[in-house]
């Protein structure tokens, strides 16, 4: 059986082709001049080209489907080789912007949110990925592919600077090994180039996994989804807090080793008349007091199924001046792509969780 090349790392294609320059050669071709056959790696003898072909595939991430925001932003629907379906999307968060003459002043700046899993375990009652229920994790190859896919389909050249987050269907510290090897995949300077530090994992909060990360050491940036200060609110939100609750939480990201030129970011999705009041915001300061950190307000994207509305302009607003008066480091993160299918696995849950798009 054919192994997918994607999930390889430099070091493990490197040993299986000697010289070892031949890997170079190889990342080069693939990922940055997106080949999608190795009989095009013209640099590599025929012999090792056909050895490729005979033992490697690229084939096993497909577009299936996607939709285009107004605002730029683009939503992916992919077909794994077993058929089950995930989704990512490439997120323009800065225009290209030129002067009178059409010079470039400044390039457009762009993030790809990538999913770690088939559907998710956690259940988070806010969420469209719960609906479809747990399948299985993805693997790094699966996870790099969506990164290769979009910059592909978007023709965008190689040294194209990107910023990733994992923060799609799935939660990335229950799949922390393929995560890891991913992060390292796409950090590779013969291939994709994203550094670690452009790299942010999002995760719902399972303690001791965050610690886990901290030892590893792989210089990508910590967001915490906590979308509430108290955990019977949580609790009602995201059924892990049973588990994992806001101090356990709290007490690892203390813990965590943070580059003194960055911020743990906190996720807060705000919610009309569930953690929108200005008394949750005040217990958020006192929550975060003496961390490094940075809150995201998000207000939330309604939903076809979804008893949850969007807190009005005004109380975000308020929120948002409160936390800022108070120390605060906080930003509201620009909605994208409400007039598409733009919560998590929306896309996917009405397309069917199996895609037989091509």
């Amino acid at each position: 059986m054919k192994r997918f090349l994607p999930d390889f790392a430099y070091d493990e294609i490197a040993a299986e082709f000697a010289p070892s320059f031949r890997a170079a050669q190889i990342f080069q071709w693939v990922y940055r001049r997106y080949v999608t056959d190795f009989e095009q790696i013209s640099t590599l003898p025929k012999t090792m080209r056909a050895d490729l072909a005979e033992r490697f595939t690229l084939e096993g991430v497909a577009i299936a489907a996607k939709q285009t925001s107004e605002d730029g932003s683009v939503k992916y629907l992919f077909r794994l080789a077993d058929g089950h379906t995930i989704e990512a999307v490439l997120l323009l968060m800065r225009e290209e912007q030129r002067d009178d003459e059409e010079h470039t002043l400044k390039q457009a700046q762009y993030t790809i949110c990538l999913s770690t899993q088939v559907g998710c375990k956690i259940g988070c009652a806010f969420c469209m990925t719960a609906k479809g229920g747990f399948e299985r994790n993805l693997s790094a190859g699966e996870i790099v592919s969506q990164v290769l896919l979009i910059k592909r389909d978007r023709l965008m050249d190689a040294e194209k600077g990107l910023n990733i987050v994992y923060m799609g269907m799935g939660e990335p510290l229950d799949n922390l090994d393929n995560v890891a090897k991913a992060i390292a995949i796409l950090s590779c300077k013969d291939g994709l180039n994203i550094s670690p530090r452009r790299q942010t994992l999002s995760t719902s909060g399972i303690s001791p996994k965050i610690a886990a990360l901290g030892k590893m050491n792989l210089g990508v940036l910590l967001a915490i989804s906590l979308h509430a200060v108290d955990n019977e609110t949580r609790l009602r939100l995201m059924p892990i807090n049973k588990a994992y609750d806001i101090a356990s939480i709290i007490a690892a990201v203390r813990a965590y080793p943070i580059d003194l030129r960055k911020r743990v970011m906190f996720e807060y999705l705000m919610i009309k008349g569930i953690n929108d009041s200005l008394e949750c915001a005040k217990k958020l300061v006192k929550l975060l007091s003496g961390l490094r950190a940075k809150v995201n307000l998000i207000a939330f994207n309604p939903h076809e199924g979804s008893d949850f509305e969007r807190p009005s302009a005004a109380a975000i607003e308020a929120f948002q001046r409160l936390l800022l008066d108070r120390g605060l480091l906080c930003v509201v993160r620009q909605s994208r792509g409400i007039d598409i299918d733009a919560a998590c696995g929306q896309l996917r849950e009405r397309l069917g969780v199996k895609a037989a798009l091509v």
